[in-house]
């Protein structure tokens, strides 16, 4: 008896020591290697191939400053632990990853939140007011959803709330969490690149000067190297071209910019510029082309009430079709319109000032789920024209800005007037499909001049002419409007791009050209984690609001009776197996 005892003692022993062994061991190993299984759908816990080459080659200490703690709606309470869990992924692949989570309102002192507040402004965030329920009611909350990025003596501001005119604040944070990794590694590419790539905007055929162009200039200026650059005709102006072989007089070409921006011309390129430009892209240089088919103002109307449309003749039309894009004469009316302030009247001494939409400043909202556009805010336009793509051999193209289902299009010439806002719009001459008004186009172009050098140019092949490109891209946006900045009135001092002084609203120009340069500059990698897709999966309000009571019990009475009923079953398994 007393050995059968010691038999079984031994054995849980055993038993015992075992099990603590396997503890032990799965720990060490699992705080040597990490893995994780991701059981979800759309495999939101799996980073991309391109962070995880981002996090392998950090060599020094990234530390992140998370403005998200306090006490915020459960909206803000899941962005700010998605934050962490991504965090804790960078970590797991890199050490160097530190970050804490920081409350910007904690003082109890007004003056030294003012500071704070006013630091974090001057770092790059931006302030959000916050409606929080509490005791003795609701209450403003001002709260800052960014971070701070340190990596060496270098810092970088991150947005991690995407704002969107007209989404519901539910998909506006589920986006604000799809776009976590992007921000974060997009932060990090930038602060680790020892190279800053060089961009050039395009001058001397009257596109937008430096004031007109000062914001996101200023933006672009924190990843790129800015310039602006005229052609004149210089063989050289976009190209570095180097000597090989003084026998067969064989050069070496790589183009001198990652990109060029043509932004609003409004005068004629010459056949060489046009050369220039063609043999940029030739030899992999990308563009991004801004451009106005049809020449008309908002100056003229302001001071008269109309004004006439007409063609903007600028010689690019030919070129741009050979690529594999035609540019429309027309302009895009489009019910869906920014509202512009219109003096109706007067009361005492002061004009009555009231807002109307005017159709021919439509409002794009990205529909397209390609990076570049994806989650984007609504895209303000000035006289948009519309687009067609063209047929053409190797090279693929991709929407990614048009109009609303709600458009009409108007040939020029054609007169603008301020009379159309005096009436109701007749929906019934607005039921045109929506009409492109930016396009992507990739692959390998053919020369423009190809079977066709002109005579001024009888030396193009002698200096490295090439028929077709390295694969290359290139983006096409029929208003050059989109790039321009608002002036205050009345100080004249440049606003931010994308934001609209009139109606205080804030749209996604700036964000679009970002991701668009983004693209054209570092390929599809990293901006590629845009397309991700976390499903937003709600609850059905108006069924819990009809059978809250219901689902409350089975929600909370549910798991009781749960185990109770599994107590109750071991118990009366162990007594039949041991009355036995």
């Amino acid at each position: 008896m007393k050995k059968g005892k010691r038999n079984i003692k031994a054995r849980y022993i055993s038993g015992f020591m075992l099990t603590l062994l396997i503890v032990i061991a799965v720990n060490i190993i699992s705080s040597r290697v990490y893995t994780r299984f991701d059981l979800t759908s759309e495999k939101r816990y799996t980073l991309s191939e391109a962070t995880k080459d981002l996090l392998r080659n950090l060599d020094d200490i990234v530390y992140f400053k998370i403005y998200l703690e306090g006490e915020f709606p459960a909206g803000f309470k899941r962005l700010r632990r998605e934050t962490k869990e991504l965090l804790d992924e960078f970590r797991a692949y890199n050490k160097n990853i530190q970050y804490e989570f920081i409350n910007p309102s904690e003082s109890e002192d007004a003056d030294e939140r003012n500071a704070t507040y006013q630091l974090l402004i001057q770092q790059g965030l931006q302030p959000t007011n916050l409606q929080v329920k509490t005791k003795s009611g609701l209450e403003q909350q001002v709260i800052f959803p960014g971070a701070v990025v340190s990596y060496r003596n270098k810092e970088l501001p991150v947005e991690l709330l995407d704002a969107q005119i007209g989404v519901p604040p539910e998909a506006v944070l589920n986006n604000s969490v799809q776009n976590l990794e992007f921000k974060f590694a997009s932060a990090l590419h930038k602060l680790t690149r020892k190279v800053k790539p060089r961009i050039a905007f395009i001058e001397g055929h009257g596109e937008l000067n430096k004031k007109e162009t000062y914001d996101i200039t200023l933006s672009l200026q924190g990843d790129y190297i800015v310039e602006r650059v005229q052609i004149n005709g210089q063989v050289n102006a976009l190209v570095n071209r180097s000597l090989m072989d003084s026998v067969t007089m064989d050069y070496l070409i790589k183009p001198k910019y990652a990109a060029i921006i043509i932004a609003k011309p409004d005068s004629v390129f010459s056949s060489k510029d046009k050369f220039i430009i063609d043999q940029y892209v030739m030899y992999g240089g990308k563009v991004m082309w801004l451009i106005d088919p049809v020449l008309t103002s908002m100056d003229s109307i302001q001071m008269t009430e109309s004004t006439v449309a007409v063609e903007n003749n600028i010689n690019l039309q030919d070129q741009l079709f050979a690529y594999g894009v035609k540019l429309n004469t027309d302009l895009i009316m489009d019910l869906n319109a920014l509202p512009i302030p219109v003096r109706t009247g007067q009361i005492g001494n002061q004009p009555q000032i009231d807002f109307f939409p005017w159709y021919y400043f439509p409002l794009i909202t990205p529909i397209a789920q390609h990076p570049v556009v994806r989650n984007l805010n609504a895209v303000k336009t000035q006289f948009v024209s519309s687009l067609d793509t063209v047929r053409v051999q190797n090279i693929h193209k991709t929407i990614l800005l048009q109009s609303s289902p709600y458009t009409r299009t108007v040939g020029v010439p054609a007169v603008i007037s301020l009379a159309i806002m005096r009436e109701p719009p007749d929906e019934r001459i607005y039921n045109a499909p929506p009409r492109p008004v930016c396009v992507l186009l990739e692959g390998v172009f053919e020369s423009y001049f190809r079977n066709r050098v002109p005579p001024s140019l009888a030396d193009a092949r002698e200096i490295g002419f090439k028929e077709y490109s390295d694969k290359t891209s290139m983006i096409v946006v029929s208003d050059g409007d989109v790039i321009r900045n608002q002036f205050h009135i009345p100080d004249g001092y440049p606003l931010p791009l994308g934001y609209d002084q009139f109606t205080k609203e804030t749209f996604g120009n700036k964000a679009f050209i970002l991701n668009a340069l983004n693209y054209l500059t570092d390929g599809p990698g990293l901006i590629s984690i845009r397309s991700r897709e976390l499903k937003l999966r709600l609850l059905d309000k108006t069924k819990i609001d009809h059978n809250r009571l219901k689902l409350q019990l089975i929600n909370t009475l549910l798991p009781v009776l749960a185990v109770l009923l599994a107590g109750m079953l071991l118990v009366w398994l162990r007594k039949r197996k041991y009355a036995r």
